[in-house]
């Protein structure tokens, strides 16, 4: 069986397919294994009840259940949704926003595939452009989504030494403005791109690092990129303003040239695949029109369930008042237990805990790759991911002269509390075997 070039991108091996393969074998299997490696939200009882309830509303009602399953909503989403998702910002942050300026998607990740393309690969004319990743480590599903060969540029961040074993990543600005202005540049030493960088993405708080941008910084991407003329995508899978997974002062702001993309994954909804954008009604548009050529309508599930939440602020409470300090509690809990199993006994360090659902660990001079520690914490139950994935859009020379890029795992910390604690203590334990060695 022949595939076209498009299948052969989509469906080859990827971090993202690798991830979620052995995610699903590891939960599938007779063995039992320590799930440290992905991105499932924890299973809060006071959200799951939000939405059992909801859910028993609208089963009583009958009408409204009979209309969540059995129409289509518009491309763009469903107008209710949409309207009450204006409102929201409207009364929130003051933005002046209305129905215009919202699409919905089949969750954030296929938005994601969407804006890539919308904005970068080849133009007519024979220009290509790409998507300009304003510092790696990045989010795993970003980098195989783009239909073009070369599609995503990335450059090293600055890295600040903290004290108590943490340190923090920051954009190089000077780096990112010169790969802003560049016409012609090579990507991975042979790839020839001309045209320059379509649009600039972020994540915050960040997948897979927890870092969480500062205001200051995203005040001068804001600034760059509208000087530039290039959109600027932001990512707030576990951001502002739900479901609000941050442990540091920050701020939203947007403007029309600011794609925000946000999710109903995180506070307790990842089934329901529902993706949320604000943007220019030029942008709404496009995603509607690509949304009804690739999938008809979306998910109505979610929107419908969540509409009221919308509508009366309530999802703001539920990500402030209690999944913000479910998750504080368990980041705090998980660094106390790397410091007592870990303390001085290898070179280490985690990236600042400043939201996300994820720790990120940094090991100096690792004696192995972190494919290979990643190998042997399988082989004894438990399973990360290594870090390397993350630093993709590098190229493949850079991310290959940069040791840090393989001395670096991420770990998911809100599952099961004795999970977690015997997980770090096998980390901490094949570290130091592999220091040893």
């Amino acid at each position: 069986m022949e595939f076209s070039s498009f299948g052969n991108k989509l469906a080859s091996h990827s971090g993202i397919l690798h991830l979620m393969d052995d995610l699903g074998k590891a939960m599938s299997g007779h063995e039992k294994m320590i799930m440290m490696g992905g991105g499932n939200p924890a299973p809060i009882q006071e959200i799951r009840e939000a939405w059992r309830t909801r859910m028993h509303a609208m089963l009583d009602d009958g009408a409204e259940f009979d209309r969540m399953l059995g129409n289509y909503d518009t491309p763009q989403g469903n107008r209710d949704f949409i309207a009450a998702v204006a409102e929201f910002f409207r009364r929130e942050y003051g933005w002046p926003v209305g129905p215009e300026n919202v699409a919905v998607t089949n969750g954030s990740q296929n938005a994601f595939f969407y804006l890539f393309n919308l904005f970068a690969g080849e133009f007519p004319g024979g220009k290509r452009k790409q998507i300009l990743l304003p510092l790696s480590p990045e989010y795993i599903g970003y980098l195989d989504q783009g239909l073009t060969e070369g599609m995503f540029a990335s450059r090293r961040p600055k890295i600040e030494d903290l004290p108590n074993h943490e340190f923090k990543y920051h954009i190089d600005f000077d780096a990112c403005a010169e790969a802003l202005d560049a016409e012609r540049r090579e990507r991975s030493g042979c790839l020839e791109i001309d045209g320059g960088i379509g649009a600039v993405c972020v994540s915050r708080p960040t997948n897979p690092t927890g870092n969480v941008l500062t205001d200051g910084e995203m005040r001068r991407l804001m600034n760059l990129t509208r000087e530039k003329g290039v959109p600027l995508l932001v990512d707030n899978a576990y951001g502002l303003p739900f479901p609000g997974i941050l442990f540091t002062k920050a701020t939203l702001e947007w403007d029309e040239h600011v794609v925000l993309s946000m999710s109903l994954s995180k506070i307790g909804l990842p089934s329901a695949r529902t993706g949320i954008l604000l943007a220019s009604p030029e942008v709404v548009r496009a995603i509607s029109g690509v949304n009804a050529i690739v999938s008809l309508a979306n998910a109505t599930v979610g929107q419908s369930v969540a509409l009221p939440f919308f509508r009366s602020g309530e999802i703001i409470r539920l990500a402030r008042e209690i999944v913000n300090p479910f998750y504080r509690e368990r980041s705090e809990e998980t660094l106390s237990w790397l410091h007592e199993d870990l303390g001085d006994s290898v070179p280490w360090r985690v990236h600042k805990s400043e939201g996300a659902i994820f720790l990120w660990l940094n090991f100096p001079g690792l004696p192995i790759s972190d494919r290979e520690l990643y190998e042997r914490l399988r082989a004894r139950g438990v399973l990360v991911v290594p870090g390397h994935y993350f630093f993709g859009a590098l190229g493949v020379k850079a991310a290959e002269d940069w040791p840090h890029a393989r001395e670096c795992i991420r770990i998911h910390y809100a599952m099961d509390r004795a999970d977690v604690r015997e997980g770090v203590r096998i980390i901490a334990d094949e570290v130091r075997r592999a220091f040893r060695q």
